[in-house]
């Protein structure tokens, strides 16, 4: 019979207790640390943009990976690559999709090339939205259905991707003289990407697509007479002050935008599903994010741009006109092909809706422009 310790309980028994005890809490610590373990190890992805390193477009690609790596815990990190740096700005989509890049940073209207219905996910027709409203449209008003249709179905692409910044209206570029008229067009070598390259065909133009890096060199050796890139910060960074001295801003050739951040799709499935989630929800956390930041640098870098001696012009209406009969001619003609029929119909349908509603309750540019003028000078 086992002896006993002071409190009367059988010491082989209290020491079998103690062994069986130590046995079941081991494995109740592998069992909780085995996860920890798991989540300690570090995925890294190769992730580029189609920005040079000094665009405030890559600052905010840069800023998407840092929400990312922050909200996975260590477990995912997106190591930033600048445009051409594992491939050219245009080839970025190609080298996710082969896996060369696990992802990347961009705009839907670089892959116009593909199929002419990429650039509606990126730069559609200006049918009176903003980009907030267009977002809607992705994901609530049934656009990501229909993008993942183009991308994953009709494209065979092994892509997953998520649009994300309510970019503002992007100017009509930058210019050797004042721009009145659509037909100051004409003959113009113009830069400028996705459908808005059709529109100013339509115009007149001569039009060359180019990245953001290649456009200020070529128009100091002539190639082009003027272009657009996206926004006075952007501008600004890739010297277009030093080739052009008039600026316009206002356009219905790109009204609004978003970025494009696409990943692997294989790479994306093997992933954990919650962190497979927090690229989603990323996006959405950047949009509120770099619009902040947007709207703080671009009014600086506007006032900046003045100081250089350019001239800041507002495009007038007869030239925006133009620019809507532009549209009305390129969607008449790209409908042809019933996908991009499909989609325009649909982003028609959902702004006849909304637009009903912000029309109506929005306060227009004149009375904007009075209450300003009253109540900040």
């Amino acid at each position: 019979m086992p002896t006993k310790n002071g409190s009367g309980a059988p010491v082989a028994g209290r020491r079998k207790f103690l062994k069986t005890a130590g046995v079941t809490g081991a494995a109740a610590v592998a069992t909780i640390a085995m996860p920890q373990v798991s989540r300690a190890q570090t995925v890294t992805w190769k992730y580029q943009s189609t920005w040079p390193t000094k665009d405030i477009f890559h600052e905010f690609a840069v800023d998407y990976a840092n929400v990312v790596n922050n909200l996975s815990g260590g477990r995912l990190k997106l190591d930033v690559l600048a445009a051409g740096a594992v491939v050219p700005a245009f080839q970025m989509a190609d080298a996710v999709h082969s896996g060369v890049l696990d992802a990347g940073h961009g705009v839907c209207a670089y892959w116009y090339g593909k199929h002419k219905a990429y650039s509606l996910f990126g730069t559609p027709p200006s049918f009176g939205w903003d980009a907030q409203s267009f977002l809607a449209w992705f994901y609530n008003g049934g656009g990501e259905a229909l993008y993942k249709e183009l991308v994953n179905n009709i494209l065979k692409l092994n892509l997953v991707g998520y649009l994300y910044f309510p970019m503002p209206t992007q100017p009509l570029g930058w210019f050797k003289k004042e721009m009145k008229t659509g037909d100051d067009f004409k003959g113009m070598k113009y830069r400028t990407v996705g459908l808005s390259a059709d529109v100013f065909k339509e115009m007149g133009a001569s039009v060359t697509i180019l990245a953001g890096g290649e456009i200020v060199p070529a128009m100091d050796r002539g190639l082009l007479d003027s272009a657009e890139f996206n926004n006075p910060s952007s501008d600004i960074l890739l010297g277009f002050p030093d080739v052009a001295k008039y600026y316009m801003l206002g356009s219905h050739h790109q009204q609004m935008e978003a970025f494009e951040v696409i990943f692997n799709k294989q790479k994306v499935e093997a992933l954990p599903k919650e962190v497979q989630q927090i690229l989603r929800y990323a996006a959405h956390t950047s949009s509120s994010e770099q619009i902040c930041k947007a709207l703080d640098r671009y009014s600086k870098d506007l006032e900046e741009i003045k100081k250089r001696g350019v001239n800041v012009v507002k495009t007038p209406q007869p030239l925006l006109d133009a620019q809507v009969d532009g549209w009305v001619k390129v969607i008449a003609e790209q409908s042809k092909e019933p996908f991009f029929a499909k989609v325009i119909e649909h982003q028609k349908a959902w702004n006849k809706r909304v637009f009903a509603y912000t029309n109506t309750n929005n306060l227009d540019a004149v009375a904007l422009s009075a209450s300003h003028k009253k109540l900040v000078g």
